[in-house]
């Protein structure tokens, strides 16, 4: 034989294969199926590659698997409902309403291109359609005939007049003006000009309520009012005055009446007669204080002559007769405290410190009243013969 040819030797059958789980179906191994002995035979079919309509003796060819067939989502006509024509009414009715209001609004505010807004008034008077100063002067010719009319008033059954600007009364005109002369944008109002609304602003009154109270207080007079205690000398002797309760003014009712009495006035050119509201008022200076003053300070000032003096060649006593022309007290905060009248110290003095110099911050200065308030009220508080003497420094540091 040829090196080409090929021996084919028997060979033994392939033990049996037993039938079960874990094993294949049974199948003969004939060395006669295969050109090499030991491969099994593959049982012909569809699964098999070497089934019928195989090309030739080679393998199959390679069929690529099947991609899965895309979602369709089912049309939207299937899971809603068609819509509803009278839907599409109601935005086109709604877009048509936005606009007519838009078209309003802008004729609105092309009406309203004055400074001041139409429709505006104060107190009644209409000052719209015309310019800040234009509002001025109509708010001048309306009210400046009532601003300065005198207010009456009644106290304790008595009427007395209030002249409004020295009580702190006023109308600002201009600040009035001002205040009606800002546009307004809101699209209400500026719509509601259209069709003859009115835009009312408030009048500006400022108060001086320091003025308003103490012309409150002078027309009050001094009939039925409390009175604070104090110390007053007679017979060279200091002598306790204590307070009284009394009625006065409710300051802070009567303000807010008079303030509304004055707007009126200017309004309707009368505020009638207004009755000022009354109160019990406590003095301020206890009894308890004028005691206190008077053991501490006025019985100690009257109880002898007192010396002020720069020198010896300069200096003068105060007593019972000078005393009680130039020292008496006031209340401050519920307190009293001494106090002096310069006039009648300087009269008292006279030419005493005539030619007496006071080295000052600034240089040499005559006496001054000042320098001996400040030496008499030290001495006045002395209760032995040298604390009663008062000596002005004339070379202070």
């Amino acid at each position: 034989m040829s090196d080409d040819t090929a021996i084919l030797t028997p060979q033994k059958p392939a033990p049996e294969q037993p039938d079960g789980p874990g094993y294949g179906p049974r199948h003969d191994n004939v060395s006669g199926h295969t050109v090499t002995s030991g491969i099994p035979v593959v049982p012909s079919g569809a699964a098999s590659p070497f089934g019928p309509g195989a090309p030739g003796d080679g393998l199959a060819p390679h069929t690529a698997p099947k991609l899965p067939e895309p979602v369709t989502p089912p049309p939207a006509s299937s899971s809603k409902a068609p819509k509803k024509k009278g839907r599409n009414k109601l935005v086109l009715l709604a877009v048509g309403v936005v606009v007519a209001a838009g078209g309003v609004y802008g004729a609105g505010l092309l009406m309203n291109r004055t400074d001041v807004p139409k429709g505006t008034t104060v107190l009644g008077v209409d000052i719209g359609g015309t310019t800040r100063d234009g509002a001025v002067r109509k708010l001048d010719e309306a009210f400046d005939k009532n601003v300065g009319k005198e207010l009456k008033l009644s106290v304790g059954g008595k009427t007395v007049a209030l002249d409004p600007d020295n009580a702190g009364l006023q109308f600002d005109m201009d600040a009035t003006a001002d205040a009606a002369a800002k546009s307004d944008y809101n699209p209400v109002s500026v719509i509601a000009s259209l069709f003859g609304n009115h835009r009312t602003v408030t009048p500006v009154m400022p108060v001086d309520e320091e003025k308003l109270h103490a012309s409150l207080e002078a027309a009050a007079g001094g009939s039925g009012a409390s009175t604070d205690g104090t110390i007053e000398f007679k017979d060279g002797k200091a002598v306790p005055v204590y307070g009284k309760v009394g009625k006065g003014i409710d300051l802070a009712k009567a303000t807010t009446t008079v303030e509304e009495a004055y707007r009126t006035q200017v309004e309707t050119g009368t505020g009638g007669t207004v009755n000022l509201p009354t109160t019990t008022r406590q003095p301020t200076v206890s009894n308890a204080e004028v005691d206190r003053m008077l053991k501490e300070f006025a019985q100690p000032a009257m109880s002898d002559l007192v010396t002020i003096r720069t020198d010896a060649a300069h200096s003068i006593d105060f007593g019972k007769v000078s005393l009680p022309k130039i020292l008496s007290f006031k209340a401050v905060d519920g307190k009293l405290v001494d106090t002096y009248n310069l006039k009648a110290l300087q009269e008292a003095y006279g030419q005493t410190f005539e030619g007496v110099q006071i080295e000052g911050a600034s240089g040499k200065r005559d006496v001054l009243p000042q320098d001996v308030v400040t030496a008499l009220r030290e001495a006045l508080r002395g209760k032995t013969p040298a604390e009663r003497v008062g000596v002005i420094d004339t070379k202070p540091n």
